[in-house]
Formats: structure tokens, sequence, C-alpha cells
């Protein structure tokens, strides 16, 4: 059972993976809780999550090394 995992002053509800998919491969996310952010490997990029909010523009990517 999944539980919600602390981003700063809110949380990240990991449950909400299951309906979040990447906007660039249309691929599932991987949840990164050290560096708060939802990977996309086929993409190459993470996406922040901001208090607990997961920013999914492309433009707020982080590229992966």
């Amino acid at each position: 059972m999944s539980e919600p995992m602390p981003t700063g002053e809110k949380l990240f509800d990991v449950r909400m993976l299951e309906a979040l998919i990447c906007p660039v491969t249309h691929a599932g996310l991987r949840y990164d809780a050290e560096r708060q952010e939802l990977i996309s490997k086929n993409a190459g990029l993470a996406f922040p999550i901001r208090d607990g909010i997961p920013v999914m523009l492309i433009d707020e990517a982080r590229a992966l090394d």
C-alpha cells in the first residue's frame, strides 16, 4: 500500500503515478523520492515536484545525464 512521500510542505501521493504519463513519450514515469522528480527514462527528462504537485511542462523538465 503506497504512502504519500514528503516534499517540503506538502506531500506527493505516489498513487498519482498510475494516472500520470510523460508528455513527450506517453510512457510511464518513475518517482525519484530523493530528488523529488518524476523520471521519464525514454525521453531523458526529469519533471520536478513542487509543493506536492508534479510539474509536467517540458520547459520545466531537467535533462537527464
